[in-house]
């Protein structure tokens, strides 16, 4: 993937389940839990649309242990292969908790594109 993605306006009401979807299949190396992974990726509000945090905006991909990250990103990750562009859907409880957890996107569903660019 050379360039970012836009995100696609989902109708009905948000997911209460994880919804991960292959947008483009890789060929490389593949995701496994507990591994690390670089990435380009967007993330946008279900509801809105909003855009509330890329890494194709500040001109460089993002290298996780997934363990650290949340649990959507977890779940939806591992399997993938180096190459691909898939979409995750994440309810509130795989994402940042339920509305009043303290985060600003606490209680939100919650939609990242996201490149798989290398595991280690």
């Amino acid at each position: 993937m050379t360039s970012k993605p836009e995100v696609d306006f989902i109708p009905g009401p948000p997911p209460t389940e994880l919804t991960v979807t292959d947008l483009v299949e890789g060929e490389g190396a593949e995701a496994v839990a507990g591994g690390v992974v670089d990435v380009h990726y967007v993330g946008v509000e279900f509801e809105t649309g909003e855009q509330f945090d890329a890494s194709w905006d500040r001109g460089q991909s993002a290298r996780f242990p997934l363990p650290n990250l949340i649990a959507a990103w977890q779940q939806g990750i591992p399997g993938m292969k180096v190459g691909g562009r898939r979409q995750i859907v994440a309810p509130p409880e795989l994402a940042y908790g339920p509305a009043g957890g303290g985060h600003r996107l606490s209680g939100k569903t919650l939609v990242f594109v996201i490149d798989l660019l290398d595991v280690a």
